[in-house]
This record gives C-alpha cells, sequence and structure tokens, in this order.
C-alpha cells in the first residue's frame, strides 16, 4: 500500500501550485493599486489643503498657485519634480480645482481638487491565460477627488 502512495503530494502539489501563484500575484497587484490610491489621495488631501488657504479669485488671477497645487498631487513637491509619486501619473490627470459655495446661513465655500483619468499599471499583465486589465494591460481608476473648506 506505501508503494501506491508514492509521488501522490508531488502531484497535488503541481496541481495546486497554478492557483496558489495567481492568488499571490492578485494579492500583491491589489495592494499595489491600494498603496497608489492611497498616496494619490493624500497627495490631492495636501493640495486641497493648500488651496483652502487660498483666495478663491486665483483660479482666474493667479495660475502659478493652480500650478502649485496641481505639483504637489502629482510631485509632492510645490515646486515641481521630474518623477511623479505614482507611475503613470501626470500633469495632464489633475484638471483645475473648482470653488463652490455650499448651504445657506452661513453658505460654506469650499474647494475640489481631483484626478482623473489615473490607470494603474500592474507588474504582470497576464498569467495562464488570464488578463489582467485593459487591451494595454492597464485597470482605470474612477476619479479620486478631495474637498475641503476655503476661505468664505
Amino acid at each position: 500500500m506505501k508503494k501506491k502512495q508514492n509521488g501522490v503530494a508531488l502531484v497535488e502539489f503541481a496541481l495546486i501550485l497554478p492557483l496558489l501563484l495567481i492568488l499571490t500575484f492578485i494579492t500583491t497587484e491589489f495592494g499595489r493599486a491600494l498603496y497608489q490610491y492611497n498616496t494619490i489621495a493624500k497627495s490631492l488631501r495636501d493640495a486641497s489643503r493648500y488651496l483652502s488657504t487660498q483666495d478663491p479669485s486665483i483660479a482666474t488671477t493667479d495660475p502659478a498657485k493652480i500650478t502649485t497645487a496641481k505639483n504637489l498631487v502629482v510631485f509632492g513637491n510645490p515646486a515641481g519634480g521630474v518623477s511623479p509619486l505614482v507611475l503613470g501619473l501626470e500633469i495632464s490627470h489633475v484638471p483645475d480645482p473648482t470653488w463652490q459655495f455650499k448651504g445657506s446661513g452661513p453658505a460654506i465655500n469650499t474647494v475640489t481638487i481631483k484626478v482623473t483619468g489615473y490607470k494603474f499599471r500592474p507588474l504582470i499583465t497576464g498569467a495562464f491565460g488570464l488578463t489582467f486589465g485593459d487591451a494595454n494591460g492597464e485597470i482605470p481608476f474612477g476619479d479620486i477627488s478631495a474637498t475641503m473648506r476655503g476661505q468664505s
């Protein structure tokens, strides 16, 4: 009976290995995507905090401050930089911020800045016949935004 069991563990391992590898890849890529999402969200909060201290009229009168806010989002630095905080994030993904008055008695001025059109690029675009993401191997994020109370 013992001779019939030789190599069974190796065969079982060979059958389950592809599933374990796929689960490992998926978990790793999900962690990377979550990390990138949180990095973008934090940089948006920093930029909206910066904009909340500015007068809403800068939207038309001082484009340098809008550029500073966009640099905070993409590079994490008001002066800009060479490498973005997140792979593939560009200034073009950050539209101009918007100011709005909300509520009544008293109205509250808010500023919103967001990232649109960013696509996560997984390290592995496919495995064992499975494809991750779109035709380019990218997974689009929805719009990520941050809103803070501004000057009234």
